[in-house]
């Protein structure tokens, strides 16, 4: 494995709280050395330089601790993973937690059991399918304390695709960039018709740069009504009223 200069990494970890052992900063590294040679010939991600990928994937996924504890997150699910983000860092970081990671492109999925693999990772299964189709199924659908995810989409959308999946109890965190006032407004009947109450975004800035960063918590107070999620593409084109 080639040297890296860690003084990045460390110093936003220290800012998050988070202490990492020289096995999982090894852990890391690996799945950076994975996410360079798997993007060599598939599409991952547009970001490869090491100190990007630092910041803006890994310790962007870990930021999650400033609205969450994570050790004590039991069972997450990261909803349209991609390369993994936020849901391998944060298993790597929080060895303990379960993850499931669910992607609709099965060569991801091979990207993300190789990772799994390669890791020595455990308590950690990356699913192919959609995500309308899973919540639809017993063993998945309010079976999850945790749902994160970072894909990009509008609230009201990720929300019928997120919140079926969340205990009653649990709570969907979507990732999302800059200010979002309009968009969580907007957002509010769909939240509420699917069971879920939005708490007031929590803004920062990611270390080490000017990028502006918010999270939305959805805590779910009530069952989701069966009859959502809705078919693929439904959601965006006809938003809950």
């Amino acid at each position: 494995m080639k040297e890296y200069n860690l003084e990045g990494f460390e110093r936003g970890l220290f800012e998050l709280g988070i202490t990492l052992s020289e096995e999982q900063k090894t852990q890391f590294l690996q799945y950076y050395e994975l996410l360079v040679e798997w993007n060599s010939f598939m599409n991952l991600t547009a970001i490869t330089e090491f100190d990007q990928v630092i910041t803006k994937h890994f310790l962007d996924s870990l930021s999650l601790v400033k609205v969450c504890d994570v050790a004590q997150a039991g069972r997450i699910l990261d909803v349209g993973t991609g390369a993994g983000f936020p849901g391998i860092p944060l298993k790597i970081a929080f060895p303990d937690v379960e993850v499931v990671l669910l992607d609709s492109l099965n060569k991801r999925v091979k990207f993300l059991n190789e990772v799994i693999g390669q890791l020595g990772l455990s308590k950690i299964t990356a699913i192919h399918g959609r995500a309308e189709d899973f919540a639809r199924q017993k063993d998945y659908r309010e079976q999850f304390d945790l749902v994160v995810s970072r894909a990009v989409a509008n609230l009201s959308s990720l929300s019928e695709y997120c919140l079926p999946y969340v205990k009653v109890g649990g709570r969907f965190v979507s990732y999302k960039s800059g200010k979002l006032s309009e968009e969580l407004t907007a957002a509010q009947k769909a939240i509420h018709v699917l069971g879920g109450e939005a708490k007031e975004p929590v803004y920062f800035q990611l270390t080490g740069t000017e990028d502006e960063r918010s999270f939305v918590c959805i805590e779910k107070g009530k069952a989701t009504p069966k009859k959502y999620p809705r078919k693929a593409g439904t959601p965006a084109k006809e938003p809950i009223q």
